[in-house]
């Protein structure tokens, strides 16, 4: 396993080489090497700050600092010659300072703008790429206390607050984006489950709460609008899955929306027509974080089953899992920088227009939209995820993973055991897969514009012994429904418990908002009756063994490239850089490492990679 490969020469060693944290490793392209230098923090910084920010923390019922979020923005121009700049939160504090890459120090005396907040903390920032000029940035921000805070950071200039009386939400703010194409536009999801979405020159109504409409319901979320004589803000509200948004992320062609909740489950939306067009869930557990492959056609969500799961778009499935992490997986993105591409030809071209004929449903991906920049196709995919474990791990999605038919491995795993064939989960619209497997256990999605989603089970007599290894990953992954259902084993029963995170008052309000859902299925024939596997995902454990979360032993499992350790504290922020990646963790510290030095071996003419990289 990745856990005992020396990451420097490619030998196997104990794990003491693991735990020590490296300041250099190797790949194909060469030697990745931390810059001292390039290392940016909060100013005099001081030993064991976190720890007492933690502890003031804790007093005040706010629990541990918010994790450190960087964000990357390009100037058009720059008097110093430095056109980049980062910023990042630590605690209370956010920063923001002119970034001088891998081969001039960083300066932590002079930030460009510095805030400290008394009462809340920052918890994740954004800024809007359609409105930046050299005098002005617009960069929002969300708070542990729920509100959301305009600044222009350059002219040190505070624009509007949002939900400022948190009569709106009050959960904690978990991701902010402003929307692609918008210059005003952004959406904020919380704690609560909930999303909303707010123009930044409409106001929030004053003192009186809003009151909601429903407006669209689908299965699994809801979208309602506020009930108001004249525009005022919140424009949309999205009441989505059980328990809090962790992370969500829009599609490189801006078409979809990807978001990963506590409940477990990857939805994949197509934004505009407020449509699901995909689901996967995770082994258990919850999932954090999400993103889009540079072509729009592979999700990749990571969370607390310390998996990594490659969702391909154009097969609606789950492809591969990554077995490589200790502990939860906070963030993934992938580098296009480092991404395989190679000329496209006739004959493929015409089979993917074949395939693709089920776009006009609008759930054919981003392909459409990409042909017509590039006729290059990616065959292998660079991506990165880092941990609570604090480890940093690379990995390969080459095509002859990705194209695996389903129900067949790559490689052994570390579970291993016989298993029944597994019911296929299936939308409308979805193309074949070459190797489904076309048993009586079929679960058809309808279209997700319908009230609702229900889900046919029809009977199935095929058993399969449950593995008797001690390990819970391993029961999970031969369990059958019939199982389950006899045997009701306790420690699932607790397990189940600890990881449905969705809380009392989260629950009654969904309930409320998808109480029309639940009508229509109590007055369903028992044949449909039983509970959809879209719908809320209140039992994952039901989705095991189908496409959407399929057993170990059925898709490829995929190892590390590279594995290192590279801080004391856990990691929480991953991004790509054309020259450089950059990671931080918990005590604020925000490392610069720089890429081998010449053209990257992945590296094709003819594929297009933004200078801001895989923002996070």
């Amino acid at each position: 396993m990745a856990g005992q490969t020396d990451l420097n020469s490619g030998s196997v060693s104990g794990n003491s080489s693991r735990d020590d944290v490296r300041t250099h490793f190797t790949t194909r392209e060469g030697v990745y090497k931390l810059i001292p230098l390039a290392e940016y923090s909060r100013a005099n910084r001081l030993s064991g700050y976190t720890t007492i920010q933690n502890q003031q923390g804790a007093a005040l019922g706010q629990g541990s600092n918010p994790p450190v979020r960087v964000t990357f923005v390009s100037l058009p121009s720059d008097p110093a010659g430095f056109c980049d700049r980062i910023c990042f939160n630590y605690g209370r504090e956010l920063y923001f300072y002119t970034y001088k890459g891998i081969k001039k120090p960083a300066d932590l005396s002079k930030p460009v703008d510095k805030r400290i907040y008394k009462g809340t903390s920052p918890t994740c920032h954004d800024i809007n790429k359609l409105t930046i000029s050299s005098e002005s940035v617009m960069l929002l921000v969300g708070f542990t206390g729920g509100q959301i805070q305009l600044v222009d950071p350059i002219r040190k200039e505070i624009g509007k607050l949002y939900n400022e009386e948190r009569i709106i939400e009050k959960t904690k703010v978990t991701c902010i984006k402003w929307l692609p194409g918008s210059p005003n536009l952004f959406l904020v999801s919380h704690v609560s489950g909930q999303m909303y979405l707010y123009s930044e020159d409409v106001t929030c109504g004053g003192p009186v709460p809003p009151t909601y409409q429903l407006f669209k319901q689908g299965a699994g979320f809801s979208v309602w609008t506020c009930k108001a004589k004249s525009t005022r803000n919140p424009i949309y509200r999205w009441v989505i899955g059980n328990g809090a948004i962790n992370d969500f992320a829009f599609s490189p062609c801006s078409k979809y929306l990807a978001i990963v909740s506590q409940d477990g489950c990857l939805r994949v939306l197509n934004y505009d027509a407020m449509e699901l067009v995909g689901l996967a869930t995770s082994f258990f557990g919850g999932l954090l974080c999400v993103c889009w492959s540079p072509d729009g056609q592979l999700v990749v969500a990571g969370g607390e089953d310390d998996l990594v799961t490659v969702w391909s778009f154009q097969q609606k499935r789950i492809v591969a899992r990554g077995q490589g992490h200790r502990s939860w997986i906070t963030v993934v993105a992938f580098d296009p920088f480092t991404t395989l591409y190679s000329s496209q030809n006739s004959s493929s071209k015409s089979s993917k227009e074949g395939a693709d004929t089920v776009s006009s449903n609008g759930i054919g991906g981003c392909e459409d939209e990409l042909e017509t920049k590039s006729a290059d196709i990616a065959t292998c995919y660079r991506l990165g995820s880092i941990a609570m474990d604090t480890q940093l791990c690379l990995w390969e999605l080459t095509d002859d993973v990705l194209k695996q038919p389903y129900g067949s491995r790559s490689r052994a795993s570390m579970v291993s055991g016989p298993g029944s064939p597994p019911t296929s989960l299936k939308f409308a619209g979805q193309t074949p897969t070459t190797g489904d497997r076309n048993s009586s256990n079929t679960l058809t999605v309808a279209p997700i514009n319908a009230t609702i989603a229900t889900s046919i089970v029809s009977n199935s007599t095929a058993t399969t012994p449950v593995n008797t290894a001690g390990s819970l990953t391993q029961r999970l992954a031969s369990l059958t429904f019939s199982e389950r259902k006899a045997g009701q084993d306790p420690d699932l029963k607790s397990h189940r418990k600890n990881f449905s995170l969705g809380s009392g008052k989260n629950s009654s309000e969904k309930s409320t908002a998808n109480s029309s859902a639940s009508k229509s299925a109590s007055s369903a024939p028992s044949s449909v009756q039983s509970q959809s596997l879209v719908t809320g995902c209140a039992d994952p454990l039901r989705l095991i063994g189908t496409q959407a979360c399929p057993r170990l032993d059925e898709i490829p499992m995929l190892e590390p490239l590279v594995c290192k350790k590279v801080s004391h504290e856990r990691l929480t922020a991953l991004i790509f850089r054309e020259d450089c990646l950059i990671t931080a963790c918990q005590d604020g510290i925000v490392c610069t490492w720089a890429r081998p030095m010449g053209p990257s071996p992945h590296h094709t003419s003819n594929s297009t990679p933004t200078n801001e990289g895989t923002m996070v």
